[in-house]
């Protein structure tokens, strides 16, 4: 092998060598995550409070881009979503998951926040007002839901993923002025498992094949001669 066609094997080692990492520590990942879901199968966040002056908390627009996986979502392979909330004030609260557009509509004219960005540590959250003076419809009877949840103490609710985009909406079940609340989310991901070890597996063989081709780039060549020495050379005959 000459020296361009070691060096090629070296580089092509060394990049499945680093494709290799990465797949041990993804399916590293994936196992520590399954191995923290809860009871009910959910990996889920701490719990943090969400307040607001308006009527209603929204979330920013949640786009599911699931590139028509239809079959997956016909066996629940791609899992469900949790979202729970209790009000820190003791009032009834509502929580629902509905279309983006849908929840526009709903909360169009009446004053409400929606909820752009969150930081986990430290926890902070970036919140948008929408100026209103419409007082909502009862939540309860909108018609618009794909999932909610209303009453007293913490509400839950689980809700299959379905391709669009959705907001999830919390608010006191009589649309009154000022939202406090404790909430999490946490999600159902059933095959992380299975994803976690086909990753190290993956990973360990790229790996084998990449420390081959890299110990093969930078074997030193072999000699003709099995002593590594050339031949001595006879000194010429003194001419006559």
């Amino acid at each position: 092998m000459n020296k361009g066609s070691r060096i090629a094997v070296t580089i092509a080692g060394s990049i499945a060598s680093l494709i290799a990492v990465a797949l041990l520590a993804g399916g590293a990942l994936a196992l520590w995550g399954d191995s923290q879901k809860d009871d009910d199968g959910y990996l889920t966040t701490n719990t943090h409070q969400f307040e607001a002056g308006t009527r209603a908390l929204a979330t920013d627009n949640l786009d599911v881009d699931l590139g028509g996986a239809d079959e997956l979502l016909e066996t629940d392979d791609l899992g469900k979503v949790k979202v729970s909330a209790e009000s820190r004030d003791d009032k009834s609260l509502f929580v629902g998951i509905a279309r983006t557009s849908d929840v526009e509509d709903y909360l169009a004219g009446v004053p409400y926040t929606t909820v752009d960005d969150v930081d986990t540590s430290p926890f902070d959250a970036d919140y948008t007002r929408h100026s209103g003076q419409r007082h909502p419809a009862s939540p309860r009877h909108a018609g618009i839901w794909a999932a909610s949840n209303e009453g007293d103490g913490q509400q839950t609710i689980d809700w299959e993923i379905e391709d669009g985009d959705w907001s999830v909406v919390v608010m006191n079940a009589d649309g009154s002025l000022g939202v406090d609340a404790d909430i999490s989310a946490g999600a159902n991901v059933p095959f992380l498992d299975e994803l976690g070890w086909t990753a190290i597996g993956s990973g360990a063989f790229a790996l084998v094949i990449g420390v081959g081709l890299v110990a093969l780039g930078v074997r030193r060549p072999r000699s003709d001669d099995p002593t590594g020495t050339a031949p001595a050379t006879s000194p010429a005959p003194a001419a006559a």
